[in-house]
């Protein structure tokens, strides 16, 4: 199977000032005040009109025993990944972005309103979320074609998996093609970007 690549439109994003709240640590029980309320719905809209949101992900045939992962020419050496994939007999890998136009928003009111570029922060951090799991809907909807089910998503740099496996997404997939680059500190660009493994069993 190739690299598929999907451009969803931004009707599969819903409402997040809930969870934009949540992101800023509020709770049900002590909610934002009516001021940072406002704030909040600002910046859900102001980040719904700029963001731009495309993703890539492609299958591969997997081999995992214990700690021992191996996919296409790689080889990854973890214990809390292989606990992930136990089971499962291919991998998805997949990269998503909500575009940089979110990140010139955020620098543009880091620089005259720096907490309301903590909410913008906030929002961009829920909506790349909503991102991540429409393509992850997508790829359980494969699974179920070929009578399997799939484990929860892993990114790199979570438990001893290493960040610099970075680089082995984007030599095995085609990441420029949604404007996605990963600099020599192997943090992505654009900020508000994701990539993970999924495992199918």
């Amino acid at each position: 199977m190739g690299a598929i690549f999907l451009f969803p439109g931004k009707e599969i994003f819903s409402d997040g000032t809930t969870q934009i709240a949540r992101a800023l640590g509020y709770t049900r029980s002590a909610g934002p005040s009516a001021e940072i309320s406002t704030l909040i719905e600002k910046a859900s809209l102001e980040m719904q009109a700029v963001l731009n949101p495309q993703a890539v992900f492609e299958i591969f045939d997997l081999t995992a025993e214990a700690a021992k992962i191996t996919f296409a020419d790689v080889t990854i050496n973890s214990r809390n990944l292989g606990e992930n994939l136990k089971g499962c007999t291919k991998i998805a890998l997949l990269a998503a972005t909500i575009g940089p136009q979110v990140d010139r928003l955020i620098l543009k009111n880091s620089r005259t309103n720096p907490a309301y570029a903590s909410v913008l922060h906030a929002a961009g951090a829920v909506l790349i979320e909503q991102l991540v799991d429409f393509v992850n809907d997508e790829i359980k909807k494969i699974a179920r074609e070929n009578g399997q089910q799939t484990r929860p998503r892993y990114s790199p740099g979570f438990g001893d998996v290493p960040l610099q496996i970075q680089r082995d997404f984007f030599r095995l997939l085609p990441c420029a093609r949604i404007g996605l680059s990963l600099m020599d500190t192997l943090i992505m660009a654009p900020e508000k970007s994701v990539t993970a493994f999924v495992g199918l069993l």
